[in-house]
């Protein structure tokens, strides 16, 4: 168990904790959630121990070891992968390096020859013998083959290191388990195993993630940040959304009697408790969920931007052909006689063997750069919107304010109406008047889906839209595209976003295309098959 105190931090005059009070517990896998720069990645760093805060205490029950996911790709360079994984638990790891320099002293003693049957001892007790195999389970599972295990860790892909410090991180049975977006960069089938690895994993799991598909599969509890504090609430992420937004909709209103409230309440949390119920996880989950009462359900003061596409026509029945488009860059062939057709009102997500291959698709199509050969064609009637994955050449060396930034896209130029639009999408006030060099990365997200929305094309082509948000944007924009009628392209690694939008799956990269006319959950049963661990048809 893993508790706090007291816990107060504040950098300057921002304040990002004041007297947090929480427990977590074994056996449940707490989701850390809050708006971009609530502190949910310092809150973890302060459970680890590797941020001190201005007040308060974190209490760890006594023995138990606390293993952190880190992000840093370059600590382990000169380690062999193996060996990168058997570091994430630290007393097998010193142990190891005693054992090894005391069987290499050439003046070895009577005294040596004890502490080696002493090291021996500890050596099995930590599993020693175990862990290459161990290590090896974790890494197979995650994708990372055996011809890698012997390879330092500099030798690998950036996305491959990610998945070696996750097995570390998972590495040794740890009593509390810290995760920063431990999704990040992971391929469908890696987030399927570690979905399974943490449904039964009976330990203290705290985890901070904006896939929401994760959140509901892994989550028994939601940890909301907010307003420096930390609430507590039972269920996975949607229940929380849901549950919150009910009990929004009925303070508002105020005439509805109690014992209505009362009913809905229990209809809802009856719903919430048979989908629960088919997950391994969730036998405790369903009984704390018919626990609830009307007092526990508390309405988020958590703040939705709207986003909201719509055409100022509607296109023709000729909307896309692609025929053998390839492109090599800097040597590497990238896409290789890439061809498929469109149909008007397709939402397809394309996927591509590197995140390169789908980005220079989308910048082909969008006339950014050129096809080394092939040929594509779009309808006379479409009008096309793009959003870029990368957006630092609309901002950077601009010193404008938010209203001018906007107003120069906005066919009414009128200041009322830019300042109305960017209140939408959360800069009211005085925020529309600060300057874009200031602007975070989840507020330049924000700036482009307004410059996009302004456009009003038929056909949106979106480049990883989802980076950089935090829960409530990336649920904006994922409402605003499931009731947007024209067409969309798009790439993103949010699995929710993914299966609640497409209705058709494109593989792009070296090796061709391969065109899936399916959603993507009928995808991945093709792909990864029904038995596949953590896939459940219809999450």
């Amino acid at each position: 168990m893993i508790s706090t105190a007291g816990i107060s931090l504040g950098f300057g005059a921002q304040k990002l904790f004041d007297d947090v009070n929480i427990k977590f517990v074994p056996g449940n896998c707490y989701g850390l959630i809050g708006a971009n720069g609530a502190g949910k990645s310092t809150f973890l760093k302060i459970l680890s121990g590797e941020i001190s805060p201005n007040k308060g205490t974190v209490t760890v029950t006594p023995g138990e070891r606390i293993s952190f996911l880190r992000q840093d790709h370059f600590t382990f360079d000169d380690v062999a992968v193996l060996n990168t994984v058997i570091l994430g638990e630290p007393r097998l790891s010193k142990l190891i390096a005693e054992k090894e320099a005391l069987y290499l002293k050439t003046d070895f003693t009577d005294a040596d020859g004890v502490r080696a049957g002493e090291l021996e001892g500890l050596f099995a007790e930590l599993r020693g013998w175990e862990a290459e195999s161990d290590a090896a389970v974790l890494l197979a599972g995650l994708g990372i083959g055996t011809e890698l295990h012997d390879k330092k860790m500099r030798e690998l892909r950036d996305t491959e290191k990610l998945k070696v410090l996750l097995a570390q991180a998972l590495f040794g049975q740890p009593d509390i388990l810290l995760l920063d977006e431990p999704t990040n960069h992971l391929d469908v089938a890696a987030i399927r195993w570690l979905e399974e690895f943490l449904l039964v994993f009976d330990k203290t799991v705290i985890v901070v993630s904006h896939d929401r598909h994760f959140l509901n599969q892994v989550c028994t509890h939601m940890a909301d940040i907010d307003f420096g504090r930390i609430q507590l609430y039972t269920g996975n992420y949607d229940f929380w959304y849901q549950s919150s937004q009910l009990a929004l909709k009925q303070a508002q209103d105020k005439k509805k009697r109690t014992e209505d409230k009362a009913e809905e309440l229990k209809a809802f949390i009856a719903r919430f408790s048979a989908n629960a119920s088919k997950s391994r996880q969730a036998t405790s989950r369903k009984k704390q969920l018919e626990k609830l009462t009307l007092e526990d359900i508390q309405p988020s003061t958590r703040k939705y931007p709207f986003v909201g596409f719509k055409a100022e026509r509607e296109a023709g029945d000729q909307l896309l052909r692609v025929e053998n488009l390839s492109k090599t860059i800097d040597g590497v062939r990238v896409l290789d006689r890439v061809s498929f057709t469109l149909r008007k009102g397709d939402k397809v997500v394309f996927i591509g063997e590197t995140e390169l291959a789908v980005t220079t698709l989308f910048r082909i199509l969008i006339g950014e750069i050129p096809a080394d050969n092939g040929s594509f064609t779009w309808g006379v009637t479409t009008s096309r919107s793009f959003f870029p994955k990368e957006n630092a050449k609309y901002f950077d060396g601009v010193d404008l304010t938010l209203i001018d930034w906007l107003r120069q896209y906005s066919p009414d130029q009128n200041e009322n109406f830019v300042r109305g639009f960017l209140g939408r999408m959360l800069f009211s006030g005085d925020e529309a008047t600060k300057k874009t060099k200031v602007l975070s990365g989840g507020e330049r997200v924000r700036c482009m889906l307004s410059r996009m929305m302004l456009t009003e094309a038929n056909v949106l082509i979106l480049d990883g839209p989802t980076n950089h948000l935090d829960l409530e944007s990336i649920t904006s924009v994922n409402d605003g595209l499931i009731r947007f009628s024209g067409t969309v392209l798009f790439s993103s690694h949010d699995q929710q976003f993914i299966q609640t939008i497409a209705s058709r799956v494109i593989e792009v990269g070296s090796k061709g295309v391969s065109d899936h006319d399916k959603n993507y959950e009928e995808y991945l049963l093709q792909k990864l098959g029904p038995s596949m661990p953590g896939f459940q048809k219809g999450n």
